[in-house]
């Protein structure tokens, strides 16, 4: 289902259209998708909103084969995404946007940031990071070694939705 009604642009005051849409995931409650996006000035903005009360939670699922990766990723603008055995994380920020993907495009995401990197490198050595980055990510792509994909939110808003996915209530000192 699909609502848009009209707003003003947070950036320049240009009127905008705000698009809901109720997207339905199997074994999962219902979910909102918020996109704002201004014609006047380019500014962009999604998020993903589970409607209802949401208990803080940390999500995790262990990819240890390539079926793994199609574990589906609804992040809001709340949550953290880690996969430690990369040292890599996405944490909420100022220009944080919410979305649904999967694994595979979580690590796709990643390989765009190094790619960003990699064009204009400040120095050597953060070319030879970014280009090890590149190499890992390509690995985690083919599943070469197992990893793990951990998403918290203080909000309740994020998930993990797959067969192997893991949810663990976050207590109020962690969340």
């Amino acid at each position: 289902m699909r609502e848009a009604c009209p707003g003003t642009c947070p950036a320049c005051g240009a009127d905008i259209q705000i698009v809901h849409h109720r997207i339905d995931i199997p074994h999962f409650p219902d979910l909102l998708l918020v996109t704002i996006a201004c014609d006047a000035c380019g500014y962009r903005h999604t998020d993903t909103i589970i409607p209802g009360e949401r208990e803080p939670a940390r999500w995790m699922v262990r990819i240890e084969e390539p079926g793994d990766l199609s574990t589906r990723v609804v992040r809001s603008t709340t949550g953290t995404i880690r996969i430690p055995e990369l040292g890599l994380a996405v944490e909420p920020g100022t220009a944080c946007e919410g979305f649904v993907t999967n694994v595979e495009g979580v690590l796709s995401r990643f390989e765009r940031a190094v790619a960003i990197i990699l064009a204009d490198p400040e120095s050597d050595e953060e070319q030879e990071a970014a280009l090890r980055m590149q190499e890992a990510l390509a690995a985690a792509r083919e599943v070469a070694s197992p990893f793990t994909v951990i998403l918290e939110d203080p909000a309740g808003n994020s998930a993990l939705v797959g067969e192997k996915a893991q949810k663990v209530l976050l207590e109020e000192r962690e969340a």
